[in-house]
This record gives C-alpha cells, structure tokens and sequence, in this order.
C-alpha cells in the first residue's frame, strides 16, 4: 500500500483511533469472548449508494495494524465515483483482529466517502464554468488533513490549510485596526505573502487593492453584486465568491466570472456514505 498525506502521520492516526476504541486494557471484551483464537474471517466492504470512494488505503491501514498477515485487496481508485453495490475492499485474516478494526475502518471509508462525494455534486454543478470550487477551515479539529485530502478526492482546491500558510483579514480584524487599508497595510509590513481580504462591499474593493491584498473574498454578495464585483476588479487578482452557497445556488455564482468559489459545508455538513461491510467464516 502507498499511501501518504503530507503531513499526516498515517501510523499515529490509526494507533490513536484503535486505542480509543480499545481502552486502558487494550481489549475487545465481545470479539475474545465469542471468536474463537483461531477463526479466520474474509470480508468485503461495498458501497450500498452512488459515492466517491475515500479513504480505503486507510481502512486497510486498520487492519493490517492489528493482523499483519491479512490479505486486503482494494477494488477501486481513490477519488473513483462508483455506483451503488460496487465492492470497494476485501479483506481476510484473522476474525478477532478483522472485527475489532472494522468499525475504525468503517468511520473513516464513510466520513471521507461522504465529504467525497459531496464536494463533487458541487464540482459538477459549476463544471464548464471556469470557477474553482475551495474547501475551508471548517473541519473537525485533529481531521483536517483528512478532510480536506477527502474534498480533494472530490476534485475541489484546499484553500488555506491553517492559520499559518495565508493571512486572511475579516471584519473583526479590520473592526481592530480601524479600517480595510489599515489592515491590509500591517499584513503587508509584517512581510506575509498571500494576503486574502474579505469584502461585505464594493467600496472596499479599492482600498483593500491599494494597500496590497493578493486575494478578494467576496463574501454574502447577490451575482449581479459580484459581477459588478469582478468587472471592478479587472483581474488585478484573484476573487472568491464566499457565504452561504447552497448547490442551489452555486452555478449563478459560479456565472459571474468569480475565480474561485469557497463552501463550508463539504467539510461541515457532509453526510456520511452508506458503506457496509460484511464478513463470512472460513
């Protein structure tokens, strides 16, 4: 398995996770009281809806942590778009160790699966556009890496990672420094590179041009505002439409010749993929 995140330490995920499921005692009380030592267990996890597959080389990570001489096979690509009933993985090994690992392995597939494939329905609704869809900060916290590696999946752009790769001023930050200028002007000082400025209104489009922003976040317009928004622009950088975009929403937005478009709720409010994963006694 090649797998890596830049990073992400995928062998401190996995032995994290499996110790809080385990416990002080390190033990899966019904898999020892029911399983006998020497029973072998072959599964297969299936997608049970159309989704984007992520996160497999993940769940085999789970299992071969705590039975290293199983076998897993992965069926599909990451970031494969797969019908409903596909085989996404098969694993045979050990029965206690494939137990104990199969929910861990499970609510990783379906948590990435699930941001996966929300971030494409939004990919395809602005597809032949030329805007690109962003993620944002809003990730659970200690999963953003996975997260936003899952949005990618998805076929969207990270946008910031953190706090430390771009600066981006917001109302409270110019509500501090007395004005968009201001602030704009001690993030350039401060010798920062990418400098993104949010803008409620047009008439902050200049200043915050003037003193050095790198990138407009256009945030809460209406299109006809944002084209308006674009067009004053010109192109000096780049624009991003931000704020309550809905899939109903995003191709009209998408329309206005904005760069990029920014959504929360792929990280926020993505469901869950329907996965199962089933296994038979050898």
């Amino acid at each position: 398995m090649a797998f890596s995140i830049n990073g992400f330490d995928l062998r401190q995920f996995v032995a994290a996770t499996l110790a809080e499921d385990l416990g002080p005692d390190a033990i899966d009380v019904t898999s020892l009281a029911v399983i006998p030592a020497d029973a072998h267990f072959a599964g297969v996890m299936d997608a049970r809806h159309a989704m984007v597959a992520a996160g497999l080389p993940i769940a085999e990570a789970f299992f071969r942590a705590l039975d290293p001489e199983c076998e897993v096979t992965l069926l599909v690509e990451e970031g494969a778009q797969v019908a409903g009933g596909t085989d996404l993985l098969r694993v045979s090994g050990k029965a206690r160790a494939l137990l104990t690992a199969e929910r861990s392995a499970l609510n990783t597939v379906q948590h990435l699966s699930g941001i996966a494939s929300l971030t494409r329905t939004y990919v395809d609704a602005i597809a032949g556009t030329g805007a690109v869809l962003l993620d944002t900060r809003k990730t659970i916290p200690g999963l953003r890496l996975l997260e936003k590696y899952a949005t990618r999946m998805g076929g969207a752009q990270n946008h910031r990672m953190g706090l430390w790769d771009a600066a981006m001023i917001k109302d409270n930050h110019v509500a501090v420094a007395g004005d968009i200028g201001e602030a704009v002007r001690r993030a350039v000082a401060a010798g920062i590179e990418r400098i993104i400025v949010e803008v409620d209104l047009v008439e902050q489009i200049e200043p915050a041009l003037a003193a050095g922003a790198t990138h407009l976040l256009l945030d809460n317009m209406a299109p006809a505002t944002l084209r308006g928004a674009v067009t004053l622009v010109g192109g000096r950088v780049p624009c991003e439409a931000s704020g309550g975009v809905t899939l109903e929403t995003i191709r009209a937005i998408a329309e206005t010749g904005v760069d990029y478009i920014s959504v929360g709720r792929l990280t926020q409010s993505a469901p869950a993929a329907d996965i199962g994963l089933d296994f038979t006694a050898l």
